[in-house]
């Protein structure tokens, strides 16, 4: 049974996880108030609290806005218009009231708020629910871009008083802090929320405030694979730019994961008795969650990061939310570099693939590392093929470690493996045990004749070698 809301606990509400994902990212939270049957308040995860009415009329589920939450009043308005902030009791009384007239036959929601007169977030919400769930399995996103990037600041003002440059401010910042992709997804959704906002049948706003807008920024399609000298010198920068955003790149490098994905890591995401992260479907790009086994270098980023807060996250400025500083912390990065030329942080997933193929990696376990679908297992082959490759992973992460940390980041060995014609006896080593894999990265650290003296022992039979 909910329990009565009193001031104290709509003032401390926050957004929850899932049920069903209690490690993952905080999602939009119904809290039911005990005192008023069907009354809930409304926890966004950007912590913007708002008031609803559950009911039903005429045989079906019906939902009525009331308003964002005010905390205090000096004295109760009971005769608030739906749509301004109310306090508890006044979000009580509209709700008694909205009931009262749905028992008499007369749809409270029929004549809620004047359409001009909603608030950005009110008519987000319709959006959402009338618009974007029904047509879009990705509906989700949707949401996730209208909170982040336009409601946090601005969902609580009437949508009618909203400026030009306040609209599209959104789409300009991300354009600045280097995330152009971002900002062109953020635009097309716009885009399309504010020209149903404007359809004749709705006339939440007059005319689209959008439709003199184009697409910010031009993405061409990359295929940017970094050179084992550029890998090294991002690798190596990456230790002097500082936590948290130097082990991110680390992290990224020897995973190959997304940088939201390394960026949004929880504590609780990991499990340290079988060293593996598990990506939460919530968070993967596909929707489906990603077993990413951990190298002893991969552990040693993460417990090196100095911890900030309750909420688990291991890379975070503010103890509360992933960190997000890409922009600044990509050009403090690429200024302690030289010889690298303009490169992305997603061209380390690219990299990654490469390395991986270069080493002998097969492409079906390059492909559930990214968590994309191999060819192999396109159509009806990926219907009954479940095999998830969770050792041969394992075994292909630990080799590109030891080749990053012991051959790419070391300048000696970089060039004695970059000189190199043959390479199968690295390929070999670095799939091995420590034992087989200890004296080929040594000779490769020591330059063209300790490799060779490496070789020419390899090639000297056994007997040979025990009689020496």
């Amino acid at each position: 049974m909910a329990r009565d809301l009193t001031a104290t606990a709509v003032r401390n509400a926050k957004a929850l996880p899932a049920k069903n994902d209690p490690s993952g990212p905080l999602v939009r939270t119904e809290i039911p108030d005990g005192k008023s049957r069907g009354l809930f308040l409304v926890v966004q995860p950007s912590g913007a609290k708002s008031w609803a009415l559950r009911f039903r009329f005429d045989g079906k589920p019906k939902k009525l806005t009331i308003g964002p939450v005010l905390e205090t009043r000096e004295s109760e308005i009971d005769d608030l218009p739906l749509g301004e902030p109310h306090t508890l009791a006044e979000a009580r009384i509209a709700a008694d009231r909205a009931r009262i007239r749905a028992a008499h036959g007369d749809d409270p929601t029929a004549r809620a708020v004047r359409a001009d007169r909603l608030t950005l977030r009110q008519a987000a919400e319709r959006f959402i629910a009338e618009y974007a769930k029904p047509r879009n399995r990705s509906w989700a996103e949707t949401e996730r871009q209208l909170e982040r990037y336009l409601l946090t600041d601005l969902g609580n003002r009437p949508i009618a008083d909203l400026r030009d440059d306040e609209i599209r401010a959104p789409v300009d910042k991300l354009t600045a802090d280097g995330s152009p992709s971002m900002a062109n997804a953020l635009h097309r959704t716009l885009s399309k929320f504010w020209k149903w906002c404007a359809a004749k049948e709705r006339k939440i706003v007059a005319a689209n405030p959008y439709a003199g807008f184009g697409m910010p920024n031009k993405v061409e399609s990359r295929e940017r694979v970094l050179s084992w000298d550029e890998l090294a010198s991002v690798w190596n920068a990456a230790a002097d730019v500082g936590e948290p955003f130097g082990a991110i790149v680390r992290i990224l490098i020897l995973t190959g994961q997304r940088r939201g994905e390394v960026a949004g890591m929880r504590e609780s995401e990991i499990d340290r008795r079988q060293d593996v992260w598990t990506v939460p479907a919530a968070r993967a790009k596909n929707g489906k969650p990603n077993p990413v086994p951990l190298t002893p270098a991969v552990l040693s980023e993460i417990d090196a990061v100095k911890r900030i807060g309750k909420e688990g996250l291991i890379f975070t400025t503010t103890g509360k939310t992933p960190f997000s500083g890409f922009g600044k912390a990509k050009a403090r990065l690429d200024s302690k570099m030289e010889g690298v030329e303009s490169w992305h942080l997603h061209d380390l997933r690219g990299t990654f693939a490469t390395g991986l193929e270069v080493l002998g990696v097969p492409l079906e376990v390059t492909a559930a590392l990214i968590n994309h679908q191999s060819e192999k297992k396109a159509g009806v082959t990926g219907i009954y093929a479940r095999h998830d490759y969770r050792e041969e992973r394992g075994h292909a992460l630990t080799a590109w470690s030891r080749f990053v940390v012991d051959v790419v980041a070391h300048d000696t060995a970089r060039d004695t493996f970059t000189r190199l014609r043959d390479t199968r006896r690295i390929t070999e080593a670095v799939h091995g045990s420590d034992e087989a894999w200890q004296p080929c990265a040594a000779a490769l650290q020591g330059g063209g004749k300790a490799w060779a003296e490496y070789v020419a022992a390899l090639d000297t039979p056994a007997e040979e070698r025990e009689a020496a």
